[in-house]
């Protein structure tokens, strides 16, 4: 499991495509990301949080909290 400002993320890997893929797992909205090491894998979880709260901001929405409970 992987966090990052209260997001936590779930991460799988597929062997064909020899690349880590994962999905934030505490939240109603989307958000995914994906790497081919563990430093890139990080790095993607943490920009795709980042690139979500920055979207959500440039349209005058609240980005979803993320909850507890799973």
């Amino acid at each position: 499991m992987m966090e990052y400002q209260g997001y936590s993320g779930r991460v799988g890997f597929d062997d064909e495509a020899e690349v880590f893929h994962g999905e934030v797992i505490n939240t109603r909205d989307v958000i995914t990301f994906q790497g081919q090491s563990v430093a890139e894998l990080t790095k993607a979880f943490k920009d795709s949080i980042d690139d979500y709260l920055a979207f959500c901001k440039a349209r005058g929405e609240t980005p979803d909290k993320p909850f507890s409970g799973m």
